[in-house]
């Protein structure tokens, strides 16, 4: 049997590839293993024993500041951010499904803040809201900043998403009888749908680990992100490294359950055809 020689830029991407993964995972692997630690173990290692004492130090707030309401604020925020974003980037991907005057110079608009540095833009947030006579906080001005953020990459992701669909599914459909609602509720939606769970997923991860964007515009209360920031400077005990471990978890967890979500749609769909 024949098989083919690897080119030169096979092993370089391959090398590449390993670094990559080598960059992302090892230093996750490291605070996994270290968050183990014993009661009396450090911030390195060698292991001094093998205990769960951190994940249990984690809810002390005298040990290591508010963790349990700032991860409440996070997921609301994260929650927030991931609504307001399906819901704009889909508006926004039917509204530009037709040609209309001004399109192109409002579609760059509305994606120049991607170019422009996250710490500026909360800056400037925070000193709209200071000159308005309104205080910052996690649920209105950071709100604000993360949008910034999330909904250029929805609106990316849906304007992607519709220029491959095919209007032939709603003009069959409305040749049958149904009504504008009727096609979008049963046939663009479920065909749309597990795209339109990436874009939460992509607007919930974004706003979830947010740290520029909020520095200035949480206010006296802190994200999990600012939490973890404060924790950093005045922590000395693996604690840190728990909370590490519980937030990469979570995240995978939230990941998985999406993807499940996708597949379910997916196979559902592929059913119905």
């Amino acid at each position: 049997m024949h098989h083919e020689k690897r080119t030169l830029g096979f092993y370089i991407l391959a090398a590449f590839f390993t670094l990559f993964v080598l960059f992302l995972y090892g230093p996750l692997s490291a605070i996994l293993i270290l968050s183990f630690q014993g009661p009396d173990g450090g911030l390195t290692f060698p292991l001094n024993g093998v205990s769960l004492h951190w994940f249990g130090n984690l809810f002390e707030r005298q040990a290591v500041g508010d963790f349990g309401a700032s991860f409440t604020r996070s997921l609301l925020l994260g929650l927030m951010v991931m609504a307001a974003t399906v819901v704009v980037s889909l508006l926004a991907g039917l509204a530009f499904r037709r040609r209309f005057r001004g399109a192109s110079a409002l579609f760059y608009l509305s994606v120049a803040s991607l170019v422009v540095p996250s710490i500026v833009v909360s800056l400037g947030i925070g000193v709209v809201f200071q000159q308005l006579g309104l205080k910052p906080a996690w649920y209105s001005s950071a709100f604000g900043a993360h949008l910034t953020w999330t909904l250029p990459f929805g609106v990316l992701i849906m304007f992607a998403v519709f220029n491959r669909f095919s209007p032939a599914y709603e003009e069959a459909a409305r040749d049958l009888g149904a009504s504008s609602w009727q096609t979008f509720r049963h046939i663009l939606l479920p065909m749309i749908a597990p795209s339109l769970i990436g874009v939460g997923l992509f607007g919930f991860s974004l706003s979830y680990d947010e740290f520029a964007r909020t520095l200035m515009t949480a206010g006296s209360y802190n994200t999990l992100p600012l939490e973890i920031y404060g924790m950093t400077t005045n922590v000395t005990t693996p604690v840190l490294y728990a909370l590490g471990t519980v937030t990469t978890l979570f995240s995978f967890t939230i990941i998985l359950l999406a993807l499940a979500v996708i597949m379910i749609l997916r196979r559902r769909s592929a059913r119905m055809g």
